[in-house]
């Protein structure tokens, strides 16, 4: 999907995803001390709004200017500041070694496209900053449900791992997510990359 696709989808809703931060997010993020954050693909803003109202100072990018609209005015209305940029996460470049941590959550890619985002997320990072990665894991297409069914934009934690760079990974796994579907609960399988490059 290009970005007149996704703003379509993001015209046609009032919100596509739920309005408070994914799950796994939040159980990494707690953990952290607040610094400078980096949400690439940010979407509606979820999680780039909830690390503001934790203390971190944020900024979000993505393509889609519905998107990053609706997560100015998301953003307004929780009374956090953010610095919204619309901006394709694949050719933008942040400053290296700039922000304590960078979060890349449910982009769905080719692998090519996915390793130079994930590249240059983790150059991005100052020392002692993270990097988590979370999105809809190929494992998914035969033993989960939702998310994605080309396997084409789907990875696994070790594709991630091969991605990143100069950083020390300190989780590589699935997780799994329970949803309420029509017909009953059923469990989507995630990956979960988490990564610290090392301080001076």
């Amino acid at each position: 999907m290009d970005s007149q696709d996704w703003d379509q989808r993001y015209d046609q809703a009032d919100l596509v995803w739920s309005e408070g931060p994914n799950r796994f997010v939040e159980e990494i993020a707690r953990e952290l001390p607040a610094g400078r954050a980096l949400d690439l693909a940010c979407g509606e803003g979820r999680n780039a709004i909830w690390l503001a109202r934790q203390g971190w100072t944020v900024t979000g990018v993505d393509f889609s200017a519905v998107a990053i609209e609706k997560a100015r005015r998301l953003g307004e209305s929780a009374g956090v500041a953010v610095e919204w940029r619309c901006a394709d996460v694949v050719t933008f470049k942040p400053q290296a070694a700039c922000v304590d941590f960078v979060l890349l959550s449910y982009l769905q890619l080719p692998a090519r496209e996915m390793a130079d985002v994930v590249a240059s997320g983790s150059r991005a990072l100052a020392a002692g900053g993270s990097l988590l990665v979370v999105g809809h894991a190929r494992a998914n297409l035969t033993d989960g449900t939702g998310g994605p069914q080309d396997p084409d934009v789907l990875y696994e934690p070790d594709d991630v791992g091969n991605w990143l760079r100069d950083v020390e990974v300190l989780r590589a796994e699935h997780v799994i997510r329970t949803l309420d579907t029509e017909t009953g609960l059923r469990q989507a399988i995630d990956t979960l990359v988490l990564a610290r490059r090392k301080g001076e």
